[in-house]
């Protein structure tokens, strides 16, 4: 290690987020190489070893010869402060290399809150940060996740982005680099090929023209890129690649344990949903090969947690099977088995009785809203009786812990949605009162609201967030109305709510709004201890542009969105339609009841493995 880091080091928090060293880090002979990818994720090193997309691509790159996958996280502020004093560069953890020597530096972003953590990687590394100034093939910038069905705010900075699922994806792009780099291309001569591959969009290769409103005129492709790019997915799950073989940190992250894919895509169709949207369709994984993978994954780590991982858990078809498969190396090992992202409507009773074997942890359910008019808009597909039954059955077999999520702010709600929050939450403990086998303990309700973010490639893309003003009066008549002694309200912060609307639905104009607020000081804006929304607003308003216009505005039917040149699948006249069911308080079924022809069946043939 070098000596200018031990001394850095000795004077920051948690310095094993810095040493790398952990069990199964991949390492290679640098003379075995001849391309090198440095898998950065813009947060921090708990953050991102939490994240299986980040393992699989982990592994999926490094399955290749002759190609070294390292990462590099996003540094805490005292790190940061200490790396620039001190002169040393990010670097990866595996090689401790300067990540601008690399070929590809790849990111990984889920969340648009992570933008400027992105500029900040860069800076620390030495690389230049528009696209437009690197005119060499490497370092190549690229970014993945689920934030890039909208990369426009960033486009300046990238070369391109993996929309998609990125395990073929991926691999493909590298061994067009790699082919690019032996045969001597030069940067537009690659990029323009790489266009041609599915699930490649390249920003540098589409103009965009702006009427006098601030509207989009159009988005033209040149050079040959295509004029839609359409996501890229996994056709068979049971082929996909399972990081059986992962990295176990040396220091504790948010998610520590083994987690177990069981599979993608969801059939509900909450309007709200982003994921639900981009991840359709649905692809499940066996249940022979999750109980393999997860004994083996356990085997390999020592872990003694894991958990089923997906948008639905309890919409597996087969997850008391998978349960009942796995117990027997659960019960004999001391592994706690949790189930995540369970449903009040299908929460049976021979689920109950599986996870009363396990600790039992509170059960966290997501009502959304608090009537049924408005559940109904929003194609939530669950019934207030729905959630009471469920949570009788689990306080009769000894839960006394729940967690009930809803959101602030969903297009057509009222007061009296508001208030139904409220009025649900002293349901919820006088079924406690009336169910509960064990009332000693006494009962914990938490109910926590978020303010809604109108997403892309969802039903209410079109739609206004409500005014922070309107935001804060909501949280306030709902604190009024909950009396109940045994609920605790927490509400999300309004700040990083309203910013994340204008980057959701944002276009490239934002990029100069993301740098200035950037050199004002925004490095780490998902952690509240760095976030500050005055940058932001004195960001905006030295570039001349009004964030008001991106958050709080309603899109016509006709607009042209930042996002249009990507594909998710799933068509605009079908999110327009269920728009205006939504208006209608009319549901849609869910895709196993009866198909509502969204199209991404179109992506595995037409036939959705629901």
């Amino acid at each position: 290690m070098d000596k200018k880091l031990q001394r850095i080091l000795s004077r920051v928090q948690k310095p094993a987020r810095y040493v790398g060293g952990e069990y199964n880090a991949v390492q290679k002979d640098k003379a075995a190489v001849d391309t090198r990818v440095a898998l950065c994720f813009p947060d921090t090193y708990e953050i991102g070893m939490s994240n299986l997309g980040l393992r699989i691509l982990y592994g999926v790159l490094n399955g290749m010869e002759g190609v070294w996958c390292e990462r590099a996280f996003t540094p805490w502020g005292d790190m940061e402060a200490e790396m620039r004093a001190n002169g040393v560069p990010l670097y990866a953890l595996e090689s401790t290399d300067p990540v601008r020597d690399f070929d590809i530096v790849a990111f990984s972003v889920g969340y648009e809150m992570a933008y400027t953590a992105i500029l900040t990687m860069l800076d620390l590394a030495g690389i230049p940060l528009h696209s437009a100034e690197r005119s060499s093939l490497s370092p190549l910038v690229i970014a993945g996740g689920t934030a890039m069905y909208n990369a426009e705010p960033i486009a300046d900075f990238i070369d391109l982005a993996c929309i998609g699922e990125g395990e073929e994806e991926l691999p493909e792009l590298v061994a067009l680099y790699r082919t690019a780099k032996a045969e001597g291309w030069d940067k537009p001569r690659f990029l323009r090929e790489a266009s041609r591959i599915e699930g490649i969009y390249v920003p540098s290769l589409y103009d965009v023209s702006y009427h006098d409103d601030g509207t989009i005129a159009a988005i033209t492709p040149k050079d040959g890129a295509p004029a839609q790019v359409r996501k890229r997915i996994i056709q068979d799950m049971d082929r996909a690649y399972f990081p059986v073989k992962s990295i176990v940190p040396s220091t504790e992250i948010v998610h520590d344990r083994v987690t177990l894919e069981i599979f993608r895509g969801c059939i509900r169709g909450c309007r709200f949903c982003q994921a639900g949207y981009v991840y359709r369709p649905v692809r499940c994984r066996s249940k022979d090969l999750l109980v393999r993978c997860g004994v083996e994954a356990c085997e390999d780590s020592g872990y003694q947690e894991m958990t089923l991982s997906s948008l639905s858990t309890s919409d597996y078809p087969e997850l008391v099977e998978l349960c009942d498969g796995l117990d027997a190396y659960c019960s004999a090992h001391h592994v706690n088995l949790s189930l995540p992202s369970l449903r009040a409507d299908n929460f049976s009773m021979a689920l109950t009785e599986r996870m009363a074997k396990g600790r039992k942890a509170g059960l966290t359910f997501a009502p959304e809203a608090g009537t049924q008019r408005l559940r109904d808009a929003i194609n939530k597909n669950l019934t207030e009786e729905d959630l009471m039954e469920s949570l009788e059955r689990a306080f009769s077999n000894g839960w006394n812990a729940v967690k009930l999520y809803y959101m602030l702010g969903l297009p057509t709600e009222t007061d009296e949605d508001i208030i139904g929050i409220a009025e649900m939450a002293s349901h919820v403990v006088h079924c406690w009162r009336e169910h509960a086998s064990n009332k000693a303990r006494g009962v914990r309700i938490t109910v926590s609201t978020s303010w809604f973010v109108p997403k892309p490639f969802t039903a209410f893309q079109w739609e206004p967030q409500i005014t922070r003003a309107e935001y804060e009066r909501r949280v306030k008549l709902l604190r009024e109305h909950m009396t109940a002694r045994a609920v605790t309200y927490n509400w999300h912060d309004g700040d990083t709510s309203f910013l994340e609307a204008v980057l959701a639905r944002g276009d490239r104009r934002l990029g100069q709004v993301l740098e200035t607020a950037w050199r004002k000081g925004a490095h780490l804006d998902a952690w509240q201890d760095y976030f500050d929304l005055g940058r932001w607003l004195a960001a905006f308003d030295e570039c001349g542009l009004d964030p008001a216009f991106y958050a709080n505005r309603e899109r016509g039917r006709e607009e042209i969105f930042p996002w249009s040149v990507i594909s998710c699948g799933v068509g605009d006249d079908y999110l327009w339609r269920e728009r205006e069911r939504a208006y209608a308080s009319v549901t849609t079924p869910d895709c196993r009841t009866q198909c509502s022809g969204c199209g991404a069946n179109k992506l595995v043939g037409g036939k959705c493995h629901v």
